[in-house]
């Protein structure tokens, strides 16, 4: 069994796509959240996950689009988020937004004997919260299950917490330690965090060729090069 587990994609589709390439033979596909937003293509990664996660969780910009509310970024990113929304609100169907709002803000799988928890941010529900790994620990209360899957921080991390593995994939779309998609895999018992080289120069060309403000492209931009 192997399985593939995505968060925090943000219509960024070739970082999206390196991944697919890489893992193409997983057999369940876990996705954390945030499949919108940032990036140059919400129609094509929301399309992906409509129809390929075995088991999703909602994140906070999906709720953000999902009900026209705040996601509560901080920063500029906060700036991104709002006028790129603007934006992809134009180019998804009343399907996906339906989508959006149907999928669950926690989950749980039972996946050949093992129990995974999934949620976006903290475990208690709360889609916002920005935990660091220690952090997440006073978040888990009564929660028992042997795997824990969060996303949200785009970064990565894997923290043993008592009886339970805590997994934070990073994020595919929007790292924030480098200029790669960055995941997670879990196969022949072992979870692997991935962090691999994607076409950001193609992510970067699709945004620069959008309706959004300069300003904003320029902000996105230096976000993916990390410059």
């Amino acid at each position: 069994m192997k399985i593939l587990i995505l968060s925090d994609i943000h219509a960024n589709y070739p970082a999206l796509k390196s991944v697919l390439d890489e893992e193409c033979g997983y057999d369940l596909l876990l996705f954390l959240g945030d499949v919108v937003d940032y990036g140059p293509n919400p129609e094509e990664c929301l399309d992906f996950i409509k129809n390929n996660a075995d088991y999703c969780v909602l994140g906070n910009h999906d709720n953000a689009m999902a009900y026209n509310t705040d996601c509560h970024s901080m920063g500029s990113f906060r700036e991104f988020s709002i006028e790129t929304r603007k934006w992809h609100r134009t180019l998804l169907t009343d399907d996906d937004i339906s989508f959006l709002r149907n999928m669950p803000l926690t989950n749980k799988a039972y996946i050949e004997g093992e129990s995974y928890f999934m949620a976006h941010a903290s475990p208690q529900g709360d889609i916002a919260k920005y935990l660091s790994s220690d952090e997440m620990t006073k978040e888990l209360d009564d929660i028992r299950t042997e795997y824990i899957l969060v996303g949200h921080t785009h970064i990565q991390y894997q923290k043993e917490v008592t009886d339970s593995l805590i997994i934070n994939p990073g994020s595919v779309g929007l790292a924030r330690d480098g200029s790669k998609a960055c995941y997670a895999v879990y196969e022949n018992n072992i979870f692997s965090l991935k962090k691999i080289d994607y076409d950001v120069d193609k992510t970067i060309s699709d945004l620069m060729s959008s309706p959004i403000s300069k300003s904003c492209k320029d902000g996105l931009k230096k976000i993916l090069l990390h410059t």
